[in-house]
Order: structure tokens, then sequence, then C-alpha cells
């Protein structure tokens, strides 16, 4: 397997779906586990007027030197779990940017830069639906060199607790596995 490298040690993400799917929470994860590198992180977030249903953007950029511009000017990775998130962004994938797209609810893409994963069919298989953003997260992790694995794992046993760390855990793996496969 060939994975996403990106070009330097600035990296820009966008993880892009609709409310309710966990991506906030997936961005926050994502620069938690980039900060327990040493790394230094800027995330926002933004969603549309319906927490739920509406589009939902998380950007995470990461950095081994001091991030001066707080916005993502050119997405190195673009994770996108809905219809509408790969069309707003389907154009990164035309300049080399690779977009990894939930092949559940999204409609097949070809070309280089889209790689689809059946984020959500796979959470639900686990008995997990929630789980997607994390599902989607341990892909995302081990198709590009953004964070390691192991930086998100400390991370989810620090957020949560009793059960939904092992559920956290088990979903995470599954994207990693997905991704490797």
């Amino acid at each position: 397997m060939q994975r996403m490298a990106p070009a330097s040690q600035h990296v820009e993400v966008i993880l892009a779906g609709t409310g309710g799917q966990g991506l906030i929470l997936a961005g926050i994860l994502l620069a938690e586990a980039a900060i327990r590198e040493g790394k230094n992180v800027v995330q926002t977030q933004s969603y549309g007027i319906a927490s739920r249903g509406g589009l939902s953007l998380a950007e995470v950029i990461i950095d081994t030197e001091e991030i001066i511009f707080q916005q993502v000017q050119k997405p190195d990775c673009i994770l996108a779990l809905t219809e509408e998130a790969v069309k707003k962004y389907e154009a990164w994938a035309a300049r080399g940017v690779p977009i990894l797209y939930d092949s559940t609810l999204v409609k097949a893409r070809t070309g280089p830069g889209f790689v689809g994963y059946g984020f959500t069919r796979r959470a639900a298989d686990l008995g997990n639906e929630l789980g997607v953003n994390l599902l989607a997260l341990g892909a995302l992790a081990t198709k590009t060199t953004v964070v390691k694995i192991e930086s998100l794992e400390q991370t989810i046993r620090k957020n949560f607790k009793g059960s939904a760390v092992g559920m956290n855990l088990k979903a995470l793996a599954a994207g990693r596995d997905l991704a490797a496969g």
C-alpha cells in the first residue's frame, strides 16, 4: 500500500460532512493527537444553520513551525462523508489533493485523488453507527502521515470514559484496517 505523504511538515486537513456525523469531534481529536506528537495545531469548525443535517466542517492545520495563517488555503487531504461535501471539494482532486470519501453515502468517483471506503456501512456492521467519525479518522491516519494511530488511541483513552473507550478504539482500528486492506 502506498501512503499519501504530505509534501512538507505543514499539513492542512479538511473534514466535511453533515451535522451529527461527529466531524467536529474528529477534528478536535486529530488536533489533540498532533499536539501529543509535539506539533503546533490550529483547529477551526463551522456548521450550517441546522446542527444536524446541515454542512459540518472541521479544518485542522498541523505544523512543526509556528502557524501564521489560521485557515486552510491548500488542503493536503480532504475527508468527505456526504455527497454535498464531495461536490464542494471535488475540484481539489484534479489538483492532486486526495479525497477520502464515504462510498456508503456518496456516488462512486473515479480518477486520481478519489479514494472511497464504506465508512458508514462498516460502522453499522460494528453496531456503532455513531462511530463513523472515528472509523474515518482511523482510515485518514493510516492513509496519510498526518498523525500516528497510537497518538489517536491515546487521545481517545483520555477523552472518553467507560465503554465508550473500547467502542471508539474498535471503530478507529476498523478504519485503520479498511485503509490498510
